[in-house]
């Protein structure tokens, strides 16, 4: 006797459709899976056994054999569960065929027989096409975001059991709605003084660019970055789906709707791992935390604290947008286009007015080797912070709120989409001649920073892109969004890159 159900499995950020295929035959009692299972997957046998004869069935004693094709990439996590007790009970005769031709399952099971949610809901469901999702009651709203067919939302394997052999029509789980959601996001007008910086980070969100902040501890650095989400835009459709999926696969738990329509800000302890920060492990390969950070925004806070070897596997991505994780049996392409923003202090104590640095010359040193040359290079902007001064701090004046800087943000992003199609942190050398040409001034400007060998082949592109968002920024209403970047523009993208030395840094 033999059954096919339809399932799937995730692998990295995406989702992979299994057929499990069930066959049920004479022999010594016993059950076998093949097909690439992981540990877990493998431990379905106990938890499906379990779950059936909690139903009030009978277990098939008899030789039950599992496959999960196809079998060229291993299978992973709880998820099988459902499909698989489905295939037993249809194989042993409980269950016509016809009743699951057109169903899709994916699902825990507990012993005694609850549907459980699973990680990565939305992606294994949007790839079942338009079959019947059914699916645990509790992930309804993940898996609306992606089904291209019905979903069935079931709490208990007897409610779909009953389905199948026409005993119940489907249950009516009636899903409550969530609550509304508030957005607590903190406001710019909560920063006193810090002009440069808050000019620096309104460039950031305009154009999409990295920025490293750089200044002693206290001077706003982490209040400055943290206020980055609030200027914006909302992600759109497309994006949102992509990014919905990822922290799906990754488990993070989704806003009630089940849909990501805010960009995300993942913020990593300085101790992570390269694992946790590029994503992978042994076989799972789960999003790591700049895949969560995909169309949003990566926060590296205490930069210098962090392993160079963790900073190093930044940079790859960064020019990419994704991340090619391969192990010995398996491989993945994670999703990785984020906006990265560091802070960091310029030496292990801190810094400070001139005079005040207590750190000898090796351990300053030992500190700057953690930031290395092609990682600084990276960073369109980086911003020199100074602590504000005595009369900024205890000022009552309210300064400019996020949402006014907000607006002149959409309006420069949307001028730059409608262009060239994307940001300008993503213009190629191509785009830039295109869409960033450059008056004799700015030109002559850059020449002679390259001259000084104060700009890379890489720094002079992103000096262009930086610029180009200023002069977005700078546009008035009405003006050819195709103008020229002016000598004005390029320097001031110029003072936006800092060079960090040991004590505070100075404008290049």
């Amino acid at each position: 006797m033999f059954a096919t159900v339809a399932s799937a499995s995730i692998l990295g950020a995406a989702g992979h459709r299994v057929t499990v295929e069930v066959h049920i035959g004479n022999g010594l009692p016993g059950f076998t899976m093949v097909g690439l299972p992981d540990e877990t997957c493998r431990e379905a046998r106990d938890r499906v056994r379990a779950a059936i004869l909690s139903t009030g069935l009978c277990w098939p004693d008899r030789r039950i054999t599992v496959n999960l094709a196809p079998s060229r990439h291993r299978k992973t996590g709880t998820g099988l569960d459902l499909a698989i007790a489905i295939g037993v009970l249809s194989a042993n005769g409980n269950i016509t065929a016809d009743a699951i031709a057109d169903l899709g399952c994916v699902g825990e099971l507990g012993l005694d027989g609850s549907v459980r949610p699973v990680p990565g809901i939305a992606p294994m469901v949007g790839v079942l096409g338009d079959l019947d999702a059914v699916v645990p009651a509790r992930s309804v709203h993940e898996a609306l975001r992606a089904a291209g067919g019905r979903v069935r939302p079931v709490a208990h394997l007897s409610e779909l059991v009953s389905v199948l052999t026409g005993e119940a029509p489907w249950p009516d789980h009636q899903v409550e709605a969530p609550d509304a959601v508030v957005d607590l996001v903190a406001d710019l007008a909560d920063v006193h003084g810090q002009p440069v910086a808050r000019r620096a980070l309104e460039i950031a969100a305009a154009g999409s660019h990295h920025m490293l902040l750089v200044g002693p501890p206290g001077s706003g650095k982490t209040m400055l970055a943290r206020r980055l989400p609030g200027l914006l835009p909302r992600l759109e459709r497309d994006a949102a789906m992509e990014v919905t999926m990822i922290h799906s696969a990754a488990g993070v738990r989704l806003p009630p709707l089940g849909f990501v329509d805010l960009p995300p800000f993942r913020a990593p302890h300085h101790s992570s791992s390269n694992v946790a920060l590029v994503g992978g492990g042994s076989h799972l390969l789960r999003p790591g935390e700049i895949s969560l950070a995909h169309r949003g925004v990566l926060f590296l806070d205490e930069l210098g604290e962090f392993a160079p070897s963790v900073l190093d596997a930044l940079r790859q991505p960064l020019e990419e947008g994704v991340i090619h994780v391969a192990r010995a049996h398996v491989h993945a392409d994670l999703p990785a286009r984020f906006q990265l923003v560091a802070a960091t202090n310029p030496c292990p104590c801190g810094g400070g007015p001139p005079g005040s640095c207590q750190c000898d010359e090796t351990s300053r040193q030992r500190y700057l080797r953690r930031l290395s040359g092609p990682l600084m290079d990276r960073f369109d902007l980086r911003v020199a912070v100074h602590p504000p001064d005595v009369e900024e701090i205890l000022t009552t004046q309210t300064s400019e709120p996020s949402s006014a800087v907000a607006a002149r943000v959409l309006q420069a992003r949307q001028v730059a989409v409608s262009r060239s199609g994307c940001t300008n942190a993503e213009l190629d050398g191509a785009a830039l001649d295109l869409h960033a040409p450059l008056s004799d001034a700015a030109r002559s400007l850059l020449r002679f920073e390259l001259v000084c060998n104060r700009l890379t082949g890489r720094g002079l592109h992103r000096i262009r892109r930086v610029a180009r968002t200023i002069a977005d920024l700078d546009a008035q209403s009405g003006r050819d969004p195709v103008q020229m970047i002016e000598e004005a523009h390029v320097a001031e993208a110029l003072r936006m890159r800092a060079q960090i030395h040991a004590r505070l840094p100075e404008i290049a």
